[in-house]
């Protein structure tokens, strides 16, 4: 009999471990499902963003330690792949091997949490994710040329406004904080499920959500609308493809350059060429301020120049603003060495001259170069300026400015979401009114609520023209005064916390239902 009974009893015991391990898989499959739709690209849905965490992070604690590092792992590169097949760019060696540094890179907070929850008490394992995933964000965004594009939460969240307005005080990190928050609290309550969790974890958290989704809708609910007398007309210029597209394409297709690229790119035909696109962009100007626009932005290297001829360029700008009265920010680009902006001034003096600080990697045949972001005190506020992925990096982006010009060019799979998701983010951030005008893309301007001022795609490739009225002062935000202090505080909780772990026993088993 006792046989019997032994044997009964391990075909419960192994009945048991292949139902939690059949949940556990089907965490890890939802999970990572979800998590393809949080992707930081056009078909993101925002709920899937605090939904796959929830799933992954279960999955993660009820697996053995090395199943649960490499699921994480996979789900993560399968993220990181997504988001290069939604941006429409080749599965080449080079996507491949990014897919992999970057899936590893953003598994780190559930390897983390995976490794040293267990030596945690109830509340530091609650912020042990949301703190790691900080740190991870933070240091993306600050150390990799990807920049905040790939793996920052808010982007996934930018259309929700009230959500959005906490990033004004801490900055956009503090988005990818609260969708852990909530992963980690739901897994305590699934570990515990008594009333005490749902209303001491549960309770809590949702307090906090409230808390800062009312900041959002008071600090909406009392932002002033600008009267007419407090807004500058602005005026986008994007120019022709069938011009713009033929200018640029020997340099876009053969890089490095050879020799002879280069003598192809100073031939009679091309010099008529790059003469032509200049002119109409003069010509649009000019109508742009018989319109009534007293500040003109061209969208990203609108217009090609050599070297040798950019000062004529750059006269015949400086003559148009001196007798049009008006600002021009010309969006210039050298083949090979040049993507830069120049902005005269009412008197046709030069205001500033700014290069871009970040090529997008592997996509732009320019090398990268560090200068500081401009700022000019101008009877329309303080105006400032970056270059398209320039706004990618939060940290570059964060000057205390009433309005930033930023000139773009897109691949149109990710025209929409570079603009209305991501470089919208810098406006609520920073607190000043932001015009994209983006070339082969999504043009837009934002107030310094991230409110929609006006939109236009620009995709079907005419000439474009985007008038707009924007707030000519902008809004003081926390997060421009103290900068990335919040993430700072994660990161070194984050170590607090592990090392914290390191003088503790191991911590009662996970839970497996």
């Amino acid at each position: 009999m006792a046989s019997v009974n032994q044997t009964g009893a391990s075909s419960i015991d192994q009945r048991g471990l292949a139902a939690a391990q059949s949940r556990t898989l089907l965490w890890f499959t939802l999970g990572a499902a979800a998590s393809l739709l949080a992707v930081d690209a056009r078909w993101d849905v925002p709920l899937a963003a605090w939904f796959a965490p929830v799933l992954l992070l279960r999955f993660s604690r009820t697996s053995e330690w090395p199943i649960a590092i490499g699921g994480i792992v996979i789900a993560s590169t399968l993220q990181i792949a997504a988001y290069i097949f939604e941006m429409g760019a080749p599965f080449s060696t080079t996507g491949i091997t990014l897919c992999l540094i970057l899936g590893a890179l953003f598994a780190v907070p559930y390897v983390i949490d995976r490794l040293f929850a267990q030596r945690l008490g109830d509340i530091e394992r609650l912020f042990l994710l949301p703190v790691a995933a900080v740190l991870i964000e933070f240091l993306a965004a600050s150390l990799l040329p990807v920049g905040a594009s790939i793996g920052t939460r808010a982007i996934t969240q930018s259309g929700n406004l009230e959500l959005m307005q906490i990033t004004s005080l801490v900055g956009p990190y503090s988005i990818g904080f609260l969708i852990a928050l909530a992963a980690t609290v739901a897994n305590h309550i699934w570990e515990s499920p008594t009333q005490k969790s749902w209303l001491a974890y549960g309770g809590s958290f949702a307090a906090v959500l409230l808390v800062v989704l009312a900041f959002g809708q008071v600090r909406l609910a009392f932002a002033s609308n600008a009267a007419a007398g407090d807004t500058v007309k602005i005026a986008g210029i994007v120019p022709r493809q069938a011009l713009h597209d033929p200018a640029w394409a020997v340099s876009v297709t053969k890089y490095p350059p050879t020799e002879q690229t280069r003598e192809d790119l100073t031939t009679p035909q091309m010099k008529a060429l790059y003469a032509d696109l200049q002119d109409e962009l003069l010509a649009d100007s000019r109508a742009a301020a018989t319109s009534g626009a007293k500040i003109i932005l061209w969208s990203e290297t609108a217009a090609p120049v050599l070297e040798a001829d950019k000062s004529v360029l750059l006269q015949k700008v400086s003559e148009l603003t001196k007798n049009k009265g008006v600002y021009v920010n010309a969006a210039i680009g050298v083949h090979y060495a040049r993507n830069e902006t120049f902005l005269f001034g009412p008197d046709g003096e030069q205001n500033w001259h700014y290069r871009k600080n970040h090529p997008v990697p592997g996509m732009e045949p320019v090398e990268p170069f560090r200068n500081d972001v401009p700022l000019v005190t101008t009877p329309y506020g303080r105006l400032t300026n970056i270059i398209c992925y320039d706004a990618d990096f939060p940290a570059l982006a964060r000057v205390r400015a009433d309005i930033m010009l930023l000139p773009g060019m897109d691949d149109p799979n990710m025209a929409y979401v570079h603009t209305m998701r991501m470089a919208r983010l810098r406006s609520i951030e920073n607190g000043y009114s932001l015009v994209r005008i983006d070339y082969n893309g999504v043009s837009a301007a934002f107030d310094p609520y991230g409110r929609v001022l006006a939109m236009l795609d620009t995709t079907p490739g005419r000439a474009y023209t985007m008038l707009v009225d924007v707030p000519i002062k902008g809004v003081p935000t926390l997060y421009s005064r103290i900068g990335d202090l919040f993430a700072w505080i994660c990161i070194f909780a984050t170590l607090g916390l592990c090392l914290i772990s390191f003088v503790r026993p191991t911590r009662r088993a996970m839970r497996l239902d």
